[in-house]
């Protein structure tokens, strides 16, 4: 499977560099150096090249390579609106990828709202994050950003003695403007599992 994720990186890659869009470090946007391209992205310094993508060191293989290529093939130069944030199903041509979602991205954080509500701040530096919007209600809720213009708003309520705990999360209102549908599921999915490397 791996060898197969490493082609597919490469395809977007070669697909991207055949065509290199002149204003591709605005719409990113990302430091240019030659043609590489550098940025945050879940959490690490991210640099885009002809050849490969490093997140930090680490040369992208697998599912966040694929993520990474398909967000400098998708993006455009419009800029990210984050409100009215808006729940993944709400997006054209989701359901498909809607059930795996809230199984990947929301009820994985279950059992560890508490611990995430304590470690907010470790999560928001990482993730280039804030609070969330004062519409916004829960016991606690903060907003991430995985890629530069795409924007998760995580909802978190704790358990009382009547209800269980519970996780919510909300996209940016134009995030799928800048990536196709299942791979805007998997953003979710792996920024909660990067959310949970930082708590666990």
């Amino acid at each position: 499977m791996n060898d197969n994720y490493t082609k597919i990186v490469n395809d977007n890659l070669t697909r991207l560099y055949q065509d290199l869009p002149q204003d591709l470090a605005g719409a990113l946007p990302a430091d240019q150096d030659g043609k590489h391209f550098i940025f945050e992205a879940f959490g690490d310094r991210c640099e885009i090249g002809p050849d490969e993508i490093l997140l930090g060191a680490e040369k992208q293989t697998s599912v966040l390579g694929i993520l990474i290529s398909l967000y400098a093939l998708h993006t455009t130069t419009a800029a990210s609106v984050l409100e009215p944030l808006k729940a993944f199903k709400d997006f054209p041509n989701s359901m498909p990828y809607a059930g795996a979602f809230v199984t990947h991205t929301q009820q994985i954080l279950v059992p560890y709202v508490t611990e995430i509500i304590e470690d907010r701040s470790l999560i928001l530096k990482h993730l280039s994050g804030h609070n969330a919007p004062r519409s916004i209600e829960g016991d606690d809720a903060f907003v991430v950003y995985p890629l530069p213009k795409i924007a998760l708003c995580y909802i978190f309520y704790e358990a009382d003695e009547d209800f269980p705990a519970s996780v919510t999360c909300l996209y940016s209102n134009n995030a799928h403007s800048f990536l196709p549908m299942d791979a805007l599921a998997d953003v979710g999915e792996y920024t909660s599992r990067k959310i949970l490397d930082l708590v666990t």
